[in-house]
């Protein structure tokens, strides 16, 4: 479908004044017009700001009549395929610039022939002519407008000449080319051919072939890998059956005699498919430089073949047209917020267009072939010319403009994040609009370059009276800019006209006026219209020729611009699109202050319901912008909306930092009409309550808080984690609601948070900065409070990983804690008992602890309950000693405390020695608790013996006031070796210097045990 819109992109149009009648026209770079006549070719300077728009630069003679003529701006040469005595050269103008005059010297060189001795340093101002050889006649050229490469048509084959400088000597190259590669393509016989960034597009009479070219290392295959011949099994059956599914297949053949032309089935082939096609294509690589890289097979990825509507119709009505390759650049990409960074030119996306007399294709090329858009003209055309932002196709008569999607693809090939809550993008299946249709008399050839359009007319001697008749009404417009032909051009019968499109953002402007008066009808017009318009402008800002910053900045801001009218439509729409109002506001840059203000569609009472649109905008916007605050009066007109519209979602919208400035009594009003309607909860509940303490009614809270158990409080919480925690400019922010449960009901704000993070709610570190932001203090000091939540965090289950960092958290507060004799700011909310009973990672604590801590006086008993819950967690099963101990340097062994801990990680580490020696110099009493306790296995039992025997004997020796301390462990230590000892072996660990009358004793005990075994 083609919607039909009276716009207006033609500004003004100039008459190219050229000496003689144009025969072949062509557009080169940014300023260049070649106009060819006869033998001879006119190059003209286009300035549209200068007095004389199209200023001839230079004219240069060529060998014979102009048949082809292309520019290549890469390189800034000009190749002609040229005829005389009917003999066909290709001809390539190196230079052309330095030509000023029509005798000046003109070099003439041979591709690939020795040309050090033949210039000198003269000749950099010199214009070169590059014969070009070949071995059959050329029928057509095209030039790849990133590397300049030439490709050459013939006939069944391609020619491809490769782009190059020479160096003739220091500080002085010359243009060059070498013929590098000939692609092989039986039963074609190219009438136009397309070169781009490898990609190759052939048409014969009603064939469309596009090529992909793969360059690897040359050692590899040089050959599609199965080429069918014309004459297969495969071409001729697609010839005959046609492709499946297409309705056009079914058309019939004419009748298969000499006497009849036989009209093949349509045929469309695409990807790898196209390799079906059954055409024999191969490569021979010619080039001379065997070590450079360069194409080694070649892939199919479209094959089309069309048929005529009638059995026989003459080829030149029915004959296909109007080839091209359309690159865009990555350069100038847009991003959500309307910016667009400079990058490397690259290819970014590859768009192939042909067309048929009365229809025109439009294919993406590059990560995917696909047919993109079909045009349909209303009358027969002669060429037409593919833009990022339009296709021209004139007739004999009118020159027609069409919006093209091509800025839409390139969108999404360009950004991951188009088509989601982020961004948007017009479809690429939008309807065509045709903008306008411009009348001209005798429109022959069309070609396009920056914001010029370049015709050339060419009418019969009968159209004259008929053309003066309507040289008045010729691109009409308001400003009067258009310049008359002269009455000398006039009785000519032929012109070349440059037609000027005004500015994108002036274009943009009158699409903008002219949808409103779709407004209040048609609604999707209107955003079909709108839509125009944002692709418009998409596509200017992806011009690398873009670079004028304050052309940059009024786009970016048509852009913004276009995206808010945008969103403005589909916030009023009630559709499967509604969505797009989110992503389409985004990107204008609009505050939800200023969507809310402009929307015109938000009731002021409750009796109509806003659109989904709007609602689906304001619901997430209220999730994500969370450091805008609404006024008062929007906060009650979303009340109001979501009260209406969506009444589960008015607690959630309530809870958003945006509402911040909502009255609490309206909203309080609100809710309880949530009561009334059966949608009560316990976040209706929790909301009410949060409202309640806005307005510092506690015994209204008290009603609410009351009327829930906690375990559902805990449950509406995780459902809204904005009423106790938010975020502002990035910071965690405490609400009203948290700051009261904490000094009414910590339990309970501990238990809710720690519900938010295993429903994944809140993150590790938000849950810290919350409990310190709550509590008021820095970031170095822990309060309490988090130290409750870490312990909880452990009675709960956490994963291995988030279990190691709590026992590093906990560890290193209670040890600065006893290390400090620091006490909590809170009283704790559980106590060691509850801890071990509670949590399998808090070990009950080794008895023989107990002997080490009973002789300090522990008079503070949040110091004994730190103590306690250290200990306690060094003896739990899933500790790591040896991760704690660089952080045990505070604890000092001179102190009870300090000691218990560092014999406990040592007796963990199973360093029994180190340990045994600690107890015996400060706290022999837990020696032989300790030794019963730790020393049970099989390996350390030796130590009672090895270790303990001697140690005590010799400290008993020594005597001191440890004396009956020391004796009494050592009879205990007797005691054990004699039992677990045969009589000669612990005869054997006895001491020598003792009293036999000591031992006596054990030793009748052991010799005993021996007899009776």
């Amino acid at each position: 479908m083609v919607r039909l819109y009276n716009l207006h992109p033609f500004g003004s149009q100039q008459v190219v004044r050229c000496q003689q009648e144009p025969e072949r026209v062509c557009c080169g770079g940014q300023d260049a017009l070649f106009v060819a006549a006869g033998c001879k070719v006119e190059a003209f300077c286009v300035e549209p700001r200068e007095p004389e728009p199209a200023r001839p630069r230079c004219s240069f003679s060529t060998l014979g009549q102009v048949l082809h003529l292309s520019y290549s701006e890469a390189g800034d040469y000009l190749v002609t395929i040229e005829e005389k005595n009917k003999a066909t050269f290709l001809r390539a103008y190196v230079n052309w610039r330095s030509k000023t005059t029509e005798n000046s010297r003109v070099c003439i060189r041979m591709v690939g022939h020795g040309v050090e001795g033949c210039f000198r340093e003269a000749s950099k101002d010199q214009m070169s002519i590059i014969e070009i050889p070949l071995s059959e006649p050329p029928l057509c050229i095209s030039s790849c407008p990133i590397t300049g490469d030439l490709l050459v048509g013939c006939n069944n084959k391609l020619v491809l000449f490769s782009l190059k400088w020479q160096v003739v000597h220091e500080g002085f190259s010359i243009l060059d080319f070498e013929r590098s590669l000939v692609i092989h393509i039986d039963s074609i016989l190219p009438i136009e051919i397309s070169f781009c960034a490898g990609y190759i597009a052939v048409i014969s009479d009603l064939e469309v072939l596009i090529l992909r070219l793969e360059f690897t290392p040359k050692d590899e295959a040089s050959v599609d890998p199965s080429p069918l011949t014309k004459d297969s099994p495969a071409r001729l059956a697609i010839m005959e059956a046609g492709t499946k599914g297409d309705a056009r297949t079914q058309l019939a053949p004419a009748l298969e005699s000499e006497d009849f032309v036989v009209c093949q089935k349509p045929t469309e082939l695409l990807g790898e498919v196209s390799r079906q096609s059954g055409l024999s294509i191969t490569l021979e690589s010619v080039g001379l430089k065997e070590e450079k890289a360069g194409p080694s097979r070649v892939h199919s990825i479209l094959y089309r073949r069309f048929t005529p509507d009638v059995s026989y119709v003459l080829p030149e009505d029915t004959r296909l047209h109007s080839l091209q390759l359309l690159p865009i650049y990555q350069t100038g990409a847009v991003s959500a917020d309307g910016k667009s960074s400079p990058q490397e030119k690259e290819l970014l996306s590859l768009f192939c267009f042909f067309s048929l007399p009365h229809i025109g294709y439009l294919y993406m090329a590059v990560k995917s072939v696909e047919l993109m858009s079909v045009y349909q003209y209303p009358e027969k055309s002669q060429q037409a010319v593919l833009t990022p932002q339009f296709l021209h196709v004139i007739t004999s008569n009118n020159l027609q403009c069409f919006t093209v999607r091509c800025s839409a693809a390139a969108a999404r090939d360009a950004d991951p994040y188009v088509d989601t809550t982020l961004k948007a993008c017009p479809p690429v299946s939008l309807d065509i609009c045709a903008l306008r249709m411009q009348l001209f008399i005798g429109l022959k050839a069309i070609c396009h370059f920056r914001n010029h359009i370049i015709l050339l007319t060419k009418a019969g001697t009968e159209d004259i009276p008929e053309r003066r008749k309507l040289s008045k009404s010729l691109l009409s417009r308001k400003d009067g800019s258009i310049r008359h032909k002269s009455p000398s051009a006039m009785e000519a019968g032929w012109n070349l006209y440059i037609v000027n499109t005004i500015s994108t953002v002036q274009l943009y402007k009158e699409m903008v006026d002219y949808s409103k008066t779709y407004k209040n009808m048609r609604t999707q017009s209107c955003i079909h219209l709108l839509s125009e318009a944002h692709l418009l402008v998409r596509a200017a800002l992806m011009d690398p020729c873009l670079t004028e910053p304050g052309e940059k900045e009024e786009l970016l801001e048509a852009f913004r611009e276009s995206c808010g009218h945008l969103g403005d439509c589909y916030s009023r729409l009630d559709t499967q699109y509604s969505h797009l109002a989110l992503p389409y506001y985004k990107m204008s840059g609009l505050s939800m202050t200023d969507v809310l203000t402009r929307i015109d569609s938000v009731v002021e009472d409750g009796s109509q319901n806003a659109e989904r649109g709007l609602l689906f905008y304001i619901n997430h916007s209220l999730y994500e912008n969370v450091d805008e605050e609404l006024s008062e009066e929007l906060a009650a007109k979303v009340s109001q909306i979501f009260s209406a519209a969506e009444p589960k979602q008015l607690p959630h919208v309530l809870c958003s930092p945006c509402m911040k400035n909502v009255d609490p009594l309206l909203a309080m009003n609100y809710l309880k009409k949530l009561n009334t309607s059966g949608l009560s909860s316990v976040l209706v509940t929790l909301t009410k309550a949060a409202m309640a303490l806005k307005m510092g009614d506690l015994q209204m809270y008290k009603n609410e808080i009351k009327c829930q158990t906690e375990r559902e409080l805990v449950r509406g919480f995780i459902l809204e984690p904005r009423l106790l925690i938010q975020q502002k400019r990035g910071q965690v922010v405490p609400t009203a609601f948290a700051a009261h449960l904490k000094e009414t009901h910590p339990e309970l704000l501990v238990t809710s948070i720690l519900g938010l993070q295993k429903n994944s709610k809140v993150g590790v570190e938000e849950a810290d900065a919350f409990f310190k932001v709550l509590c008021g203090k820095d970031d170095d000091v822990i309060p309490q409070l988090l130290v409750d939540f870490w312990e909880a965090q452990l009675v709960s289950s956490v994963s291995e990983v988030v279990l190691q960092e709590l026992f590093f958290k906990l560890l290193s507060q209670y040890i600065w804690r006893l290390s400090q004799k620091q006490p909590p700011d809170t009283k704790p909310l559980r106590n060691p008992e509850d801890l071990i009973n509670s949590c399998s990672h808090y070990g009950l604590i080794y008895p023989w602890v107990n002997f080490l801590t009973s002789s300090d006086s522990l008079h503070d008993q949040n110091y004994a309950e730190d103590l306690s819950k250290l200990q306690s967690l060094i003896c739990g099963p899933s500790f790591d000693v040896a991760s704690i101990l660089p952080f045990l340097e505070p604890l000092s062994e001179d102190t009870s405390a300090g000691l218990s801990i560092h014999i406990l990680c040592l007796s963990r580490l199973k360093e029994h020695e180190h340990a045994i020696n600690l107890l015996l110099d400060r706290c022999p009493e837990a020696v032989i608790p300790y030794a019963h306790h730790e020393l049970k296995e099989e390996g350390p039992r030796a130590l009672w013996w090895k270790k303990l025997l001697p140690d005590l004997c010799q400290r008993i020796r020594q005597g001191g006031e440890k004396y009956e301390v020391h004796l009494s462990s050592l009879k205990e230590t007797l005691a054990v070796a004699a039992t677990e000892l045969e009589l000669r072996d612990f005869l054997n660990v006895l001491p020598e210097d003792g009293t036999a009358a000591f031992f006596l004793p054990y030793l009748l005990y052991s010799s005993r045990k021996k007899s009776v075994t």
